[in-house]
């Protein structure tokens, strides 16, 4: 099982948002890649210094977010049918911001999607 990145990029921008020197981007949105794992199925970890998914298809915003926790919220966001191909094998996910910025990579085992199905992904920011 592959743990969730937190990006340099993002650890910069909290450092400098509690200093007072800038406010913090919201996320907004999820991207989509089928690069996380490599030919034999094993997944491939992200690095802290990533701003990019290393085989992205669909960028989104996201449809929304969940308060879990006073150290936790969880977003959401839908791939619709036809936003790809049949078949597709989704192997990574990333949280980004207002900026563009990543904030978060996660690599995880592939995840066949049906051109005509709705599929939500969940992903939870915590500390």
């Amino acid at each position: 099982m592959s743990a969730t990145t937190v990006t340099n990029k993002a650890k910069k921008k909290m450092v400098e948002a509690r200093a007072g020197i800038a406010t913090l981007p919201k996320i907004v949105g999820m991207a989509f890649g089928t690069g996380g794992v490599n030919a034999g199925g094993t997944v491939i970890d992200h690095t802290d210094s990533q701003n990019a998914l290393y085989t992205e298809v669909l960028r989104k915003q996201i449809d929304g977010y969940t308060v879990i926790t006073d150290t936790k919220i969880r977003y959401a966001c839908t791939i619709s049918p036809g936003d790809l191909a049949d078949g597709t094998k989704i192997s990574e996910i990333g949280l980004y911001d207002q900026a563009g910025d990543f904030v978060a990579l996660k690599s995880f085992s592939a995840k066949g999607i049906d051109a005509d199905m709705e599929t939500i992904f969940e992903c939870d920011d915590s500390f």
